[in-house]
């Protein structure tokens, strides 16, 4: 049923990490799936780049991408069926692209419960069940 598991994940919030790894873990061993960790960081304001470390970019990418390293070697699960992928920018729109072009079968996504300002606003996981080409399986 699956084959390709995309689950995105947010760094920050360690407890529903956790629960998504163990989910997507699940799935991959229930249907021999390979499992892609995605972890996508907004950008921050322009200017402020001119007044920072001229490795502070190479930096936190380094460091984001040794957590989301620790991360997959943590799942109990054949570490060459586990690969995991660092992008910049608009959150949703970075999770739908990666899904994409990886050929995801399924998003293993987590989400918040919905308080009054999601729904003023929206949010990114309702916007990946939007518009997503594959099914998307969300967490709560």
């Amino acid at each position: 049923m699956f084959t390709k598991i995309l689950a995105p994940i947010d760094l920050a919030e360690e407890k529903m990490t956790r629960y998504a790894l163990g989910y997507a873990e699940a799935l991959a061993k229930a249907f021999d799936a390979d499992i892609r960790l995605v972890n996508v960081q907004s950008l921050g304001p322009i200017p402020l780049l001119d007044y920072s470390p001229k490795d502070f970019a190479a930096n936190i990418r380094s460091g984001l991408e040794s957590e989301l390293a620790a991360l997959a070697a943590s799942i109990d699960y054949a570490a060459d069926r586990i690969s995991t992928v660092l992008h910049f920018g608009p959150v949703y729109q970075q999770i739908l692209a990666e899904a994409e072009s990886w050929g995801s079968d399924v998003i293993l996504l987590c989400s918040h419960r919905p308080g009054m300002e999601r729904f003023l606003i929206g949010s990114n996981a309702s916007a990946i069940v939007r518009h997503a080409s594959c099914s998307v399986l969300v967490l709560r």
